[in-house]
């Protein structure tokens, strides 16, 4: 009772057949073909990336310009302007 059997598979293939017609069902099985090549495509890139090093941790780090390092050293630098 728990599997399905071969009746089973050939009422869904009926219904997918009826919902997307037989002319469309190429097309829509194409582009789930492409988005899956595309998808191992993306999981190969990310695993080259991975092993070059270019994930490695502050590689993609971006830095704000005209922002002070140390804010230690900035509110000394405000409480000497102040000062004066």
């Amino acid at each position: 009772m728990g599997s399905f059997s071969i009746w089973h598979w050939i009422i869904v293939l009926l219904i997918v057949l009826l919902l997307f017609g037989a002319g469309k069902l190429p097309k829509v099985m194409g582009d789930l073909a492409k988005g899956v090549k595309s998808f191992k495509a993306g999981l190969q890139d990310d695993s080259d990336d991975a092993a070059s090093g270019a994930n490695a941790p502050g590689a993609n780090a971006k830095t704000i310009p005209n922002q002070p390092a140390n804010t230690a050293d900035t509110a000394a630098k405000k409480d000497e302007a102040v000062r004066n």
